[in-house]
């Protein structure tokens, strides 16, 4: 489900700027520990700016606690024009999946536009 109306957000339970690079995806993936769905959804939306924007972009990554319980991953960028398209990947396509597997996993995602970056994020149960 795309949404582009968030709700407010609490304060950053886990908060790194850094910039956007292959190497940094398993060191963002072991610095949140244990929940494979929070590491999915912060791996997928990191890797769609290494693809999209280029590696060295820089990046913010967010984990606050949204409304009900819910975790929200946020990742932003400096590029409020180039936003992520929900797709289907062919079946012998390498690439193109990573927004589809943040929809399955997520109860609801979207993107914020800003005057110079934008962010896109999702939010899971618990």
């Amino acid at each position: 489900m795309h949404d582009q109306d968030p709700q407010p957000i609490s304060v950053p339970t886990f908060e790194v700027a850094l910039l956007a690079a292959p190497k940094a995806v398993p060191e963002i993936r072991h610095a949140l520990g244990g929940r494979p769905d929070v590491q999915l959804c912060v791996t997928e939306l990191l890797s769609n700016v290494i693809r999209h924007l280029g590696e060295g972009t820089p990046v913010t990554v967010r984990l606050t606690r949204a409304g009900e319980g819910r975790t929200r991953v946020a990742v932003t960028d400096p590029d409020p024009r180039v936003w992520p398209v929900l797709r289907e990947a062919g079946r012998d396509e390498e690439a193109g999946r990573g927004l589809a597997l943040v929809d399955a996993v997520s109860l609801r995602w979207g993107v914020e536009q800003g005057a110079d970056s934008k962010t896109v994020w999702c939010e899971l149960e618990g």
